[in-house]
């Protein structure tokens, strides 16, 4: 995030791991066109909460098959009308099968009905496991309010069963293994679908205007960085510790292998005075639909000094806050906070698709997904928003999918910066510093590419030895 955005309050990170994970690939969807041979499952499910503060599921998903079937191909999906102007937050209370590896993501459903407009999908990890004939996943202890908490009915939710308080078998939900409806009943004309996989073609789409570069630089005072479109931020101003400067000549850029690299580096020795943020940025707010990607590399852990510090590492696009929930504000991010921030303790990813903000007193409107798992190392990072949602791929897996009530209504700018929330994580007057890698930035106007184009795209240019290219016109 940059300047125009603040720091969350804790509430906004409340929810617990949200992530999508990939179900059959493209060729085994091909060859199966029904659920494998012997793969059945059924959902049981009760309530556990009638209220009106949030919705509590709790779901089993049983295996009635004959063969083992991996919880990482099963969707179930939880469907409710949704309150005017309502933005949901999931969470999982707990699960026998761990948190961790439950997901959940909201989506929006192409034929509204009086009962329902939206859906919870639930969702496992490869950590979660194969489900043995005959067992069931045990609890999963699921809940999700509005984000803001305000009241909600369940009461017209298509899915709610209020007399519903023992585990039994409950077909307003459904599931899909790989994608095939295997269990429960859609509202009428919402028979689930597969989602997308990130095995899709990977032939590069035609081409189209589209920005890529390698950062093939010598340093922050090269001019080419400046005629390529990209600023080194100088200026002082938030997010961030009060005080801290942020360093352009803490941007850096060096070869790894083949591959040129631009490096971000933020320190700090425990003063505000002392501290150093980094961010690159373009110069121009022209980019909207389409496809974003980079790859970039996180940190757990200092380059040097003392560990513990709240930081955060960034890839995002963003436009100006005209005013104070101004509906025309946009903003979407890879957040990764290495040791925690913002209510968390520790290493948390986040994904956010923001509608607007007002930073005092502060309220946001916004929807996120995330996961609480060391992310350091290299990562794919894709983003996609055409005219339907926001869709967020880390390492060639969905990791959240937005409403499109969060579309952006004006371009925006591309962004890579790393900060330090406060000064209370690590209270050291040592020396410290951070890094924060990028290999390559693309977008691709107006096209939504798999996260496996996405990689084939780059591989074309770097072929034809294209280390910048930008022939997305001015907004």
């Amino acid at each position: 995030m940059s300047d125009q955005t603040r720091t969350r309050t804790p509430r906004l990170r409340a929810a617990l791991a949200v992530a999508a994970v990939t179900g059959l690939g493209a060729t085994a969807l091909t060859a199966l066109p029904a659920a494998a041979a012997g793969e059945a499952v059924t959902v049981q499910y009760r309530q556990s909460a009638t209220g009106s503060d949030q919705v509590e599921p709790w779901l089993k998903v049983v295996n009635t098959g004959t063969t083992g079937v991996p919880l990482s191909q099963v969707k179930v999906r939880y469907y409710f009308k949704a309150d005017a102007g309502a933005s949901y937050t999931y969470a999982c209370s707990w699960a026998v099968k761990g948190c961790a590896n439950v997901t959940g993501t909201f989506g929006t459903l192409s034929n509204p009905t009086a009962t329902a407009d939206r859906y919870l999908e639930v969702g496992f990890t490869a950590g979660a496991g194969t489900l043995a004939p005959g067992a069931d996943t045990g609890d999963l202890q699921l809940r999700f309010h509005r984000s803001n908490w305000q009241p909600l009915n369940q009461n017209d939710d298509y899915s709610f069963g209020p007399a519903q308080t023992a585990y039994a078998n409950w077909t307003k939900v459904t599931a899909t293994v790989g994608g095939v409806p295997v269990w429960g009943t859609a509202p009428a004309g919402n028979d689930p679908t597969p989602t997308p996989t990130p095995t899709d073609p990977t032939t590069p789409p035609p081409t189209g205007a589209a920005l890529f570069d390698d950062f093939n630089y010598t340093g922050h005072t090269d001019p080419a960085i400046g005629n390529h479109g990209w600023s080194v931020r100088s200026n002082s101003g938030g997010p961030g510790v009060p005080g801290a400067t942020w360093a352009p000549e803490n941007v850096t850029f060096a070869k790894e292998g083949t591959n040129s690299i631009m490096n971000l580096r933020s320190s700090t020795a425990g003063t505000g005075e002392s501290t150093r943020h980094t961010e690159v940025l373009t110069k121009a707010t022209k980019f909207k639909n389409g496809t974003y990607a980079a790859r970039v590399r996180f940190s757990d852990a200092p380059v040097s000094g003392p560990d513990g510090d709240r930081v955060v590492q960034t890839f995002f696009t963003i436009n100006d806050l005209k005013a104070p929930m101004a509906d025309d504000y946009a903003e979407y991010d890879f957040e990764y906070l290495p040791n925690g921030g913002w209510g968390e303790p520790g290493n948390i990813l986040y994904t956010t698709s923001w509608e607007t903000y007002r930073p005092d007193p502060w309220e946001a409107v916004n929807q996120h997904s995330e996961v609480r798992a060391s992310y350091a190392g290299w990562h794919d990072l894709v983003l996609t928003i055409d005219d339907n949602s926001i869709v967020y791929y880390v390492d060639g897996q969905e990791f959240g999918r937005h409403d499109a009530r969060y579309l952006p209504e004006r371009p925006m700018s591309i962004n890579f910066n790393q900060w330090l929330i406060d000064l209370a994580g690590q209270t050291s007057t040592t020396p410290r510093s951070y890094d924060q890698k990028v290999d390559y930035v693309l977008h691709v106007k107006d096209q939504v590419l798999t996260p496996a184009q996405v990689a084939a795209k780059v591989a074309a240019y770097r072929s034809a030895g294209t280390a910048f290219v930008d022939t997305v016109p001015a907004s």
